[in-house]
C-alpha cells in the first residue's frame, strides 16, 4: 500500500524539487536529482534540513542517485497540525518519499534522527530498503519507551534557547561559524543549512531570517526521541545495516552501537576516527568514501 503522493514538481537544472504529501497532511519538500543510477535517500538529523546532506551525496559522485527531502517541521516542509512529534511520523516520511517516487528497495542513510526514521520505516515495512548506513541513530536501548517529555531535557530547553531570528543570512552564517558546535562543520554544510534551514521574512531577500525548525517543535522533537519502539523491532530489520559512530562522539557511540548491532540480523559497527556526532556534516567526504564502501560490500556479500 502506498503512503504517500506526489503534489507538485519544479524543475531547477536537473534536479527536481518535489512536494510530496504524507497520509497525516504533511507536506514534504523533497529534491530528486534524478537519473539511471541505483537510489540513496538521505534523511537529516533534527533541527537541520536535506541539503546539508548534499556535500557528502555530491562526494559520492554518480554512483548514487541521492535523494534528500526536509523531515516534517523541519526546512521547507510543514509540520504536522497538531504538533504532535512521534517519532513514527518521520518513519510516515520516510515511507511517503519512497512511494511518491516510485523507489524499488533504495539503500538509505540516516543521520541521529534521520537514522532512527529508517530504522522504524523498514520495522514499518520490511524489505524497502536494500540496506541501510546509520550514522549514530536516536535509538534508546530499551524495551519499553520512555514517555515523551520536556522536563529536565537538556536537549529541549536547549532547542527553547535557540536564537530564532537574525538580521541576514550573513550574519546567521557569522554567528554560527564561530559557535559551537556549528563551528565544526564543513563550510559547505554550514552555507548550505542557513540557505535552507531559514526563511525570510516580509523584506524578502537581504532581509531578516528565521529559522525554518521552529524552536518549540525542535524541542517537541527532543521530548519524544526516547519514546518509539525502534529497539524492541530491531529483529524486524530485514536489510543489513551499517551503524557508524565518532570515535569523539558525547551521543550514541560504540556501546550502544554494539546493543543494537546484536538484535539485528545482519550488521555491522564502524567507529569513525576523529568525528563526533556531526560526524556527516563535520567531513561529508569521508562519510561519502565509508558510505561507498560499506554499499559496495553489501552488494557483494
Amino acid at each position: 500500500m502506498q503512503v504517500g503522493r506526489r503534489s507538485a514538481t519544479t524543475v531547477v537544472g536537473m534536479i527536481a524539487n518535489i512536494r510530496v504529501d504524507t497520509p497525516d497532511g504533511v507536506q514534504l519538500a523533497v529534491t530528486d536529482p534524478g537519473g539511471d543510477a541505483p537510489p540513496l535517500l538521505a534523511v537529516h538529523a533534527t533541527g537541520f534540513c536535506g541539503e546539508v546532506l548534499r556535500p557528502m551525496c555530491s562526494a559520492m559522485g554518480d554512483a548514487y542517485r541521492c535523494i534528500t527531502f526536509d523531515q516534517r517541521g523541519h526546512g521547507m516542509s510543514s509540520p504536522p497540525a497538531d504538533r504532535n512529534f512521534d517519532w513514527h511520523g518521520f518513519a510516515t516520511d520516510v515511507l511517503s518519499v519512497v512511494d511518491a517516487l516510485g523507489l524499488t528497495r533504495p539503500a538509505g542513510f540516516g543521520h541521529s534522527c534521520g537514522g532512527a526514521a529508517l530504522l522504524l520505516a523498514e520495522e514499518a515495512r520490511p524489505g524497502t530498503f536494500s540496506a541501510l548506513y546509520c550514522y549514530e541513530p536516536v535509538v534508546y536501548p530499551s524495551d519499553e519507551p520512555l514517555d515523551p517529555s520536556m522536563d529536565n531535557n537538556p536537549l529541549s530547553a536547549g532547542a527553547m534557547r535557540r536564537r530564532e531570528t537574525f538580521a541576514s543570512r550573513e550574519e546567521a552564517l557569522a554567528n554560527f561559524a564561530a559557535k559551537a558546535p556549528f563551528d565544526c562543520l564543513d563550510p559547505q554544510v554550514l552555507a548550505a543549512y542557513v540557505e535552507c534551514g531559514f526563511v525570510t521574512g516580509p523584506e524578502g531577500d537581504g532581509g531578516p531570517v528565521s529559522l525554518a525548525c521552529e524552536r518549540e517543535n525542535e524541542a517537541l522533537v527532543y521530548a519524544n526521541g526516547f519514546s518509539h519502539d525502534a529497539y524492541a523491532r530491531l529483529g524486524e530489520v530485514a536489510c543489513p545495516v551499517t551503524l557508524a559512530c565518532g570515535s569523539e562522539t558525547d551521543a550514541f557511540g560504540v556501546d550502544f552501537l554494539q546493543a543494537f548491532a546484536a538484535r539485528l540480523p545482519k550488521s555491522r559497527v564502524l567507529v569513525m576516527e576523529g568525528l563526533g556526532h556531526f560526524g556527516p556534516l563535520e567531513n561529508p567526504r569521508t562519510l561519502a568514501d565509508s558510505l561507498l564502501g560499506s554499499l559496495a560490500d553489501t552488494a557483494s556479500a
